[in-house]
């Protein structure tokens, strides 16, 4: 797999005017930009993505604290499930549209506007829109599984409503499944494409993107298998073999070790001189009780010689508990958004509900815990004992099939916290409780930005009433169990 390391100064390249001899120009800056190159934009879409899902910043993200990886010191607010002080579903609301899907359909536009007169430009031209749909699939993935109902038919587009509808949220996810089948088969991997370095993820390698978005499609397919297991059957099916087949595929962005392209953790906690966070009794204590290699990793700072996790939704002394990973602050530590671990979790629960992938649960579940281990910096020997541990092997740990595998996924998913929220929703596993101080009960949705009920009252409110209310507990369409 192609990684591109981002280039210092990542910017917009643009394009600008040749000086006009005309004398009423004079008050116009002849160097001034005018007309981005789409394929920037992108850079920016994705870009923007990862530091959205990387950030620890409570403002946006604190799908760590919601997932019991991380607890708060002296403001536990978040921990709580306070959503509206800190205005943070608008923030990641936001984001979501306007940096990341409304750059990518600007590239998309200026990509299908350049005069390509050779047949390998016209294949280029027409995998660099493959891959914007794909990235554009995964963030309204995103959106829909935050949300529920959201802005799709009519969103982003400005100059035909301010006031978009919503669209109902089964809807908009079918139709993603209809894009993304739409963009794998435009691929076309005899054939580059025209963002080379401008992707971050795989340098514009096309094989590697039909590898992302068969992954990609292996999840929307499992997504929705307790609802539709017929079409899930068959989206598993047609995705599996075309998937990561090793961690060498993982779309994984390389931050670099000088701002403004560092890391979102470095710049939160380090450069912001923060002292926010520490791990949760949670995730230390069963990690502990597995004797998990990854904890000298995960963690830092032994207390009397172990390590010893927060209570979350309350205030707790950052000096008397452990500390993130050391190494996980380093500024140009790197970010995955999909691995090929997660891929191999998906197999072993794509097995267990019957559907065709080939293997067995037992040897997918080994090779994602193998691969997780791999990934984090462990060796092959530390993955093999830790399998052959009672309370890990697949066929002696404790519970059922979604509670393995819910359990593993959830101790590889650490940092991407949005990642194992959406998990854990669908296996309900591992048995997250609201702590005692909650304004709610455990969110299972965001509700909708406040500013949405002021701007687009109407149809927001209409959104609301239909999928049963406005409320962290109300259960998204997909998530029935």
């Amino acid at each position: 797999m192609k990684k591109i390391i981002i280039a210092i100064g990542i910017v917009v390249s643009l394009f600008t005017y040749s000086c006009s001899k005309d004398f009423g120009d004079m008050n116009t800056n002849k160097k001034a930009a005018t007309t981005a190159i789409p394929e920037a934009e992108f850079t920016n879409a994705q870009k923007a993505y990862v530091d959205l899902m990387a950030t620890p910043n409570v403002n946006t993200n604190i799908f760590e604290l919601i997932t019991q990886y991380w607890a708060e010191t002296q403001y536990p607010q978040e921990s709580q499930y306070e959503l509206t002080e800190r205005n943070i579903p608008r923030n990641w609301w936001a984001t979501l549209y306007k940096d990341v899907i409304a750059n990518i359909e600007d590239a998309q536009k200026g990509i299908s506007a350049k005069q390509t007169p050779l047949p390998e430009d016209v294949k280029a031209q027409s995998n660099s829109l493959a891959i914007c749909k794909i990235l554009n699939v995964k963030a309204y993935t995103d959106l829909v599984v935050t949300f529920g109902d959201i802005p799709f038919s009519e969103a982003v587009d400005i100059n035909a409503t301010t006031t978009p509808k919503y669209d109902d949220q089964k809807d908009i996810y079918y139709a993603l499944v209809d894009s993304l089948d739409a963009a794998l088969n435009m691929l076309d991997a005899n054939y580059g494409s025209t963002l080379g370095d401008q992707d971050l993820f795989y340098q514009g390698d096309v094989a590697s993107w039909a590898k992302l978005g068969n992954s990609i499609k292996l999840y929307l397919g499992l997504l929705i298998a307790d609802i539709d297991p017929t079409k899930a059957g068959a989206m598993v099916k047609a995705a599996s073999p075309l998937a990561f087949t090793s961690s060498s595929d993982n779309a994984t962005l390389r931050y670099l070790s000088a701002p403004p392209n560092t890391n979102p953790i470095w710049v939160n906690l380090v450069q912001g001189g923060r002292d926010d966070f520490i791990p949760t009794s949670t995730i230390v204590n069963e990690m502990e009780d597995l004797n998990d290699p990854r904890m000298d990793i995960y963690f830092a700072n032994k207390i009397d010689g172990k390590y010893v996790g927060g209570v979350t939704g309350t205030g707790n002394s950052y000096s008397e508990f452990s500390h993130p990973g050391d190494g996980l602050k380093e500024p140009n530590y790197p970010f995955t958004i999909f691995d090929y671990a997660q891929v191999e979790f998906l197999r072993a629960e794509a097995v267990e509900r019957g559907f065709n992938v080939g293997g067995t649960a037992m040897s997918h579940y080994n090779k994602a815990v193998t691969a997780s281990i791999l990934q984090w910096g462990g060796s092959a020997s530390q993955a093999a004992v830790y399998l052959l541990q009672p309370s890990v092997a697949y066929l002696t740990a404790a519970g059922t099939w979604k509670q393995k595998i819910g359990i593993q996924s959830w101790i590889h998913f650490y940092l991407r916290g949005f990642d194992s929220w959406t998990q854990q929703r669908k296996l309900d596993f591992p048995k997250l409780v609201a702590p005692p101080l909650a304004v709610s009960g455990y969110p299972v949705r965001y509700t909708y930005p406040q500013n949405e009920y002021t701007l687009n009252q109407e149809n927001v409110e209409a959104a609301a009433s239909k999928i049963g209310g406005d409320k962290v507990e109300t259960k998204l369409f997909w998530d029935k169990n």
